[in-house]
């Protein structure tokens, strides 16, 4: 197992890329810019190694980024309605940056910022310590935060991401990571024919900006019920409004029962590829790509719709502003944890 680094120059910065790699092969880089996962190689039925998420082919492209490939977000992943929100009778504003709503933290935000990194190596795993100082009324958010990301890859070919935060003040919190997965390797085709499995009974509605109305829905009888698993393009397939609403898609987050270990698991058959992923966060906004621009020059290929798929583990931004919703307060001094690992294995 192995850590290599790597310079990139970009216009009048200089970054670096980091890669781990376990013993079996399988390789995961990353940049101290926004901590984005540039590329994972895992093996298919076959053992062949190819890469199995969205990455663009310049790295210049990752300083604009709207897509977030790959991206550490926050300091609140999703959307917050209409930009502002209040902690004891004070009102803090957001920078608007999608509409009339706050997306992903702002800008520059988690996805923008150079992260001190530290390489890690042992007889189990590899990885690297990310840390960040977001200051006092960045982006509009309250308190000083510290925050730690830490990526591990062990030879079960097991990649962990873990984040840590604290803040000297009351404020919000909920970060993720942003990858788009595709698990046909080097992006031979798109995500409809991936099979997902959720465990999950509910999700948030979405009105027509994708902001929760305040309900969560039931999934049984519809296209958002995949318990059992089912092929991604039932929700391009389906009039169900929710689909819709998202451009014949998905873009919503389900809260997990967390009746089993698997929080959710993808299947490509063609390649024999899974991903499994355990988490101990309440929920996961699964977005797949249905607002994709096209013609993106990525790693392999230009973009397409459908091209990636996003699974955002995360507390919910509506809980600002509705209750009975997964939390992203924070208080003061208090330590915010949250972990998940995505296992890439072969389908049985």
């Amino acid at each position: 197992m192995e850590v290599k680094t790597d310079v990139v120059k970009v216009q009048d910065q200089q970054w670096k890329e980091f890669t781990l790699i376990n013993d079996n092969g399988m390789a995961v880089s990353i940049l101290d810019f926004g901590g984005i996962i540039t590329k994972i190689l895992a093996p298919d039925r076959d053992g062949k190694l190819e890469n199995v998420v969205i990455g663009f082919e310049n790295y210049e492209d990752y300083l604009e980024n709207p897509g977030f490939f790959g991206a550490l977000v926050g300091r609140v992943a999703g959307r917050i309605e209409k930009a502002q929100f209040e902690v004891d009778g004070k009102t803090y504003t957001l920078p608007k940056n999608e509409g009339e709503h706050h997306l992903h933290g702002g800008e520059p935000g988690f996805h923008k910022s150079i992260w001190k990194v530290v390489p890690f190596e042992n007889n189990d795993e590899v990885g690297l310590t990310l840390t960040l100082q977001s200051e006092d009324s960045e982006n509009g958010y309250p308190g000083n935060l510290r925050m730690t990301v830490t990526y591990t890859l062990n030879n079960d070919n097991a990649f962990t991401i873990t984040y840590e935060g604290v803040s000297d003040q009351k404020t919000v919190l909920t970060s993720t990571n942003h990858s788009y997965f595709n698990l046909s390797g080097n992006l031979q085709s798109d995500i409809t024919d991936h099979e997902i499995t959720l465990d999950s009974s509910k999700f948030v509605e979405l009105d027509e900006e994708l902001i929760p109305t305040g309900n969560i829905l039931d999934v049984d009888d519809t296209v958002y019920d995949f318990r059992n698993g089912r092929l991604m393009k039932d929700g391009v397939t389906s009039d169900y409004k929710q689909n819709l609403v998202a451009n014949h898609g998905y873009d919503h987050y389900f809260i997990f029962d967390h009746s089993k270990q698997e929080s959710a698991t993808v299947r490509e058959k063609e390649s024999g590829r899974q991903l499994t992923v355990i988490t101990d966060q309440p929920g996961v906004v699964m977005y797949t790509s249905n607002n994709l621009p096209e013609g993106l020059a990525l790693r392999e290929r230009e973009s397409v719709r459908y091209l990636g798929l996003c699974l955002e583990t995360q507390g919910s931004p509506a809980s600002i502003h509705h209750e009975g919703f997964p939390s992203v307060w924070l208080d003061k001094d208090e330590k915010y944890f949250a972990k998940t690992t995505f296992i890439f294995d072969i389908i049985e």
